[in-house]
């Protein structure tokens, strides 16, 4: 039903000791995000916030060019590569192709001629792979274009291990825009604002509060009522309108932004290899096994 790596991970996402993680796992016949639920409602991990492990290496990278701009990420195996001068000189030249060409997909982008060769983007890539012996992709991005009016905030954190892009409008100062894209970086928030967070995100914390304030002893009528209050918290926590602001924590972002006269239009944030599932190494299993067959 769950394997003994399965308690592990719930145990580093958690928090929870590996016997309460297993009977989560028991209780849930296996199903990892069930588990976490569980564990949360007896109170036994306090969040679930803890995202898996980043696994992939590479960089992510934003640039701009008068009314539009680009968020790029591009992976690898290893940060060593991550950090090798030509792989970020294709990081380069994949952000100044995009933001020099009206595309939206990833089919468009891989056809275009990379700029400054005779490739096309996709071929650069494969090229690359060939030639560093290590496989290289090209995962995603996303070009944005503003109005007149709007600016943009750009902000790459840890060397491209995240970047931040945002559009503010009515702002036009690029320092209150790069803050924004800072905070963004910093705080990851789910939403803009409360419309905009997913309904199956706020049912399911719903749930979970509902049912620590049930085992708390609180009858369901109270209970109903606490969760008002404690979703109020919640929302200030993920939607970036409502977060304290990381330069002045007196401040919402949203009033921060409205001081300067603006309003937050949009926001995209990419971490390195969030989402992909890391491979595992045990270089000590790998020598022994070289060492048996020698």
């Amino acid at each position: 039903m769950f394997k003994a790596s399965d308690v592990k991970e719930l145990r580093e996402k958690t928090g929870a000791g590996m016997l309460d993680c297993k009977k989560a796992l028991e209780a849930t016949e296996g199903d990892m995000e069930k588990a976490i639920d569980w564990l949360r409602e007896k109170g036994i991990a306090k969040a679930a916030k803890k995202e898996s492990r980043i696994a992939a290496e590479g960089l992510t990278d934003g640039a701009s060019d008068g009314n539009v701009a680009v968020i790029t990420e591009i992976n690898c195996e290893t940060d060593f590569v991550a950090q090798n001068e030509d792989f970020k000189k294709l990081v380069e030249s994949v952000r100044l192709t995009l933001l020099h060409n009206d595309v939206h997909t990833m089919e468009e982008a891989n056809q275009l001629t990379i700029e400054g060769g005779k490739e096309t983007l996709e071929e650069a890539v494969i090229n690359f792979t060939a030639k560093i012996g290590e496989k290289i992709s090209f995962r995603r991005f996303e070009r944005v274009v503003k109005e007149d009016g709007q600016t943009f905030g750009i902000y790459s954190h840890m060397g491209g291990k995240i970047t931040a892009l945002v559009v503010l409008d009515g702002v036009e100062d690029k320092e209150v825009a790069r803050d924004i894209a800072m905070h963004v970086a910093a705080m990851n928030p789910v939403a803009i604002k409360r419309d905009d967070v997913p309904s199956e995100m706020v049912e399911r914390e719903s749930h979970i509060i509902k049912e620590q304030v049930m085992a708390e002893g609180k009858p369901e009528d109270i209970a109903e009522k606490m969760v008002v209050g404690r979703l109020n918290k919640f929302y200030k926590e993920i939607c970036l309108e409502e977060q304290a602001f990381i330069k002045d924590s007196s401040l919402s972002v949203a009033d921060y932004v409205k001081n300067h006269g603006g309003k937050i239009v949009s926001m995209i944030r990419f971490a390195v290899g969030e989402g992909i599932e890391k491979k595992q190494e045990d270089f000590a299993s790998e020598v022994m096994s070289q060492i048996k067959n020698a």
